[in-house]
């Protein structure tokens, strides 16, 4: 310490003081100055700012979701699907806050939901949480939008805007804080010890087995499906656009998982964001390499799909896993992608932007791995079987509570309001029939990849039905 300046650090009862003597010593300010500030106190907003800043990434996420899922389908329903992500940020949030919340992390009722604490009214002491309640409810709503916005990619082109607002409701306000509670919520599963640390099961599983459910009960685009079995390709119209909302869902991803700490303090945050980033990295790379080696082309849509499918997969161990494993896990989701879009094609199962496949599947064997890979408890590491027990009955649960509630809704949705369009609103596109716009001023008929009901483009880049044509035909 130099004689010009005299800075010392003392910590007396959880506080520290800055001193500094005055100028006479070489101390910039004049006179003694003395600034304490309770350790705990700035701990506590490190943190909230930390959970602040990955909710804000999180949310982002749903410009991922808008541009992806636009840019893989026909231009004269682009807007249509922008538009039911965006209602999941503004129905889905609002129903968030009204129940979902509650349902989420109430005061537990029973090992299966939250009773307590509606339009986030209080009654949350239980959660013990080190940040604001405001913070912690911030980051939880992203994710609530995150599921449901899944789910809008897999209807693309063929439902009705009306019924997708009260599902979206739905899904936002119960479906997915069902499972939440359950797993993170003080829960049954909980209880039984299951690991998911940012929602392979909880949003991923959840939201791919939801969108099986909906396109199960809609049905398939106009055109999608030959009578001889055949696929037709209904061909993206913006591939640019979609590797923009990779691009973004995947820069969200390290709000997703590392915020889900709740800590900027947490040493671990920063080997989280690596086993997030290698995850999605080999998957984007096996997806591509599978591509190339079974039907002879570098598709885009599958290098795409392989990256999310790394992700979905990855953010159940994120912090439980070795890079290492995470780039096993990683691997391991870009061929499952592959090959899930091409059977969920040949069970005529019309997912547009292949969320099941991603979502679904990847979500599923996320949560799965963690009962191998984690370094606490995994197989592969000497845990024995009960841990990965416990996550095959976890997702499991969760996949037939997604696939149950969703089809009931949609079913009571079909026999009242309807949830499909007219095979001439279709033909037509979505854009003009339910919103009166189109996404592009001056769009005709055959331009931008529009396609009729009769007539298919069978070009090979041209979203994840391509590669399941190929397959299907094979």
């Amino acid at each position: 310490m130099s004689d010009g300046a005299l800075w010392g650090w003392v910590i007396p009862r959880g506080t520290f003081v800055l001193k500094g003597n005055g100028p006479e010593r070489g101390c910039p300010f004049r006179g003694r100055v003395f600034m304490e500030v309770n350790l705990s106190i700035l701990a506590t907003g490190l943190d909230t700012v930390w959970v602040l800043l990955c909710a804000a990434l999180v949310f982002f996420m749903e410009a991922g979701f808008a541009f992806l899922e636009a840019g893989f389908i026909r231009a004269k329903n682009s807007m249509n699907i922008v538009m039911k992500v965006f209602t999941d940020c503004t129905i889905g949030m609002l129903s968030y806050w009204v129940l979902g919340f509650a349902v989420m992390y109430g005061l537990d009722k029973g090992g299966l939901f939250g009773g307590s604490g509606f339009l986030l009214s209080g009654g949350f002491e239980h959660l013990q949480l080190r940040i604001p309640l405001y913070a912690y409810w911030l980051f939880q709503a992203a994710f609530a939008v995150a599921m449901a916005s899944i789910v809008s990619g897999a209807v693309a082109e063929r439902m009705k805007f009306g019924p997708y607002l009260i599902f979206t409701a739905l899904a936002a306000g119960l479906i997915y804080p069902v499972a939440g509670h359950w797993v993170w919520g003080g829960g049954w599963l909980s209880e039984l010890g299951m690991l998911d640390f940012a929602g392979s099961a909880v949003v991923h599983a959840l939201g791919g087995w939801s969108a099986l459910a909906a396109v199960l009960l809609l049905g398939p685009r106009e055109g999608k499906y030959n009578p001889d079995g055949t696929v037709n390709v209904l061909p993206a119209h913006n591939m640019h656009l979609a590797f923009l909302g990779t691009f973004i869902l995947w820069f969200g991803w390290f709000g997703f998982n590392p915020g889900s700490s709740l800590s900027g303090l947490d040493l671990n945050i920063a080997r989280i964001a690596v086993t997030t980033n290698l995850a999605a990295a080999a998957g984007g790379t096996t997806g591509m390499l599978f591509t190339m080696w079974k039907y002879g082309k570098a598709d885009p849509s599958m290098a795409m799909n392989g990256a999310l499918a790394g992700l979905a997969a990855i953010t159940a161990g994120t912090a439980y896993v070795t890079p290492a494993s995470a780039v096993i896990i990683g691997s391991v989701a870009g061929v499952l992608v592959v090959l899930a879009v091409g059977f969920f094609d040949r069970v005529r199962a019309d997912d547009p932007v292949g969320a099941i496949a991603v979502h679904g599947v990847n979500g599923t064997w996320g949560a799965l791995a963690v009962g191998l890979f984690a370094e606490k408890g995994g197989l592969f590491y000497g845990g024995g079987l009960h841990l990965l027990g416990v996550q095959a009955l976890g997702v499991l649960a969760v996949s037939l509570w997604a696939f149950t509630a969703t089809g009931l809704v949609f079913y009571l949705l079909r026999k009242t309001v309807g949830i499909r369009v007219s095979a001439s609103e279709e033909l037509e596109g979505l854009d003009i029939n339910e919103h009166g716009i189109p996404a592009y001023a001056g769009l005709v008929a055959g331009s931008l990849g529009e396609v009729g009901v009769d007539e298919f483009t069978p070009d090979t880049t041209c979203a994840p039905e391509v590669v399941s044509r190929a397959a299907v035909q094979k």
